[in-house]
């Protein structure tokens, strides 16, 4: 495994320009951060997350662990973390990720990440009944992803992409419903939680747990929508988190106390 099958640079920035990785939700692919990567380019690098079993890597089987996912993600990350390691944002699954691989990578490098953001995501080691999605039927993992708002009605019903994106999403689902926090010691990064805020997936409590997770400061931020907000939201979010890295210690944070 290579880093290159890992990570998507969309707009090359110059050096010493703020780094941030993108970690996309359960059956996102890293081309969801496009969007994100043009609206901050000449500010802020983006570089985005492909998981296994999508896009170009549609031939590599899907992984359906979480902390697996970490693993390889933070062993593709490790090669381009030091001197001055990257900020990590995800949304949703890739929120876990993103701090899970922040952990792996603080462990092995002494450094932090510059910035944790985590979107659309409880604190990790808060549980909740998972619903099973990632053992129900394809319609019903269908009419799930139809009650979020984040897929096009058009790619949903074509059964040649439905044949597709639903057994990574199906192993997506059943990465974070299985998932479980490990105790360890905290990150020392600042931490800058989005949440929308009509989203059913995660309670302004929920967000505010997040603090026991870093000894830095922790900042939470609603935004109008539902758990997808952050397409709605691209302008607001895009603004803040071009000012947060801006703001935050180029030198990274490395693990705190227990």
């Amino acid at each position: 495994m290579s880093a290159d099958d890992w990570l998507r640079r969309y707009h090359p920035g110059e050096p010493g320009t703020p780094r941030l990785v993108c970690f996309p939700h359960a059956g996102g692919t890293a081309n969801y951060w496009h969007p994100l990567s043009a609206a901050l380019r000449g500010r802020v690098e983006v570089t985005a997350v492909q998981y296994p079993g999508r896009q170009d890597r549609c031939g590599q089987p899907p992984v359906g662990d979480l902390h697996e996912l970490a693993d390889r993600a933070a062993a593709a990350l490790l090669p381009s973390w030091l001197p001055e390691p990257p900020a990590l944002l995800g949304h949703s699954m890739g929120a876990v990720l993103a701090y899970e691989t922040a952990r792996r990578l603080a462990d092995a490098t002494g450094r932090g990440p510059r910035l944790l953001v985590v979107s659309g995501r409880r604190a990790p080691h808060v549980v909740r009944a998972e619903s099973g999605l990632h053992e129900a039927s394809d319609d019903e993992l269908v009419d799930h992803l139809a009650s979020l708002g984040g897929t096009l009605e058009a790619v949903l019903a074509d059964p040649e992409l439905r044949a597709l994106f639903l057994p990574p999403l199906r192993a997506d689902y059943r990465a974070v419903e299985t998932y479980r926090h490990r105790p360890g010691p905290p990150l020392a990064c600042p931490v800058t939680v989005l949440i929308g805020e009509s989203d059913p997936q995660v309670t302004p409590d929920e967000a505010v747990a997040w603090s026991v997770h870093t000894t830095g400061p922790l900042e939470v931020r609603g935004y109008p929508g539902g758990h997808f907000f952050l397409a709605e939201q691209r302008q607001a979010v895009t603004a803040l988190l071009a000012e947060r890295l801006a703001a935050a210690p180029g030198s990274g944070s490395g693990p705190g106390g227990d």
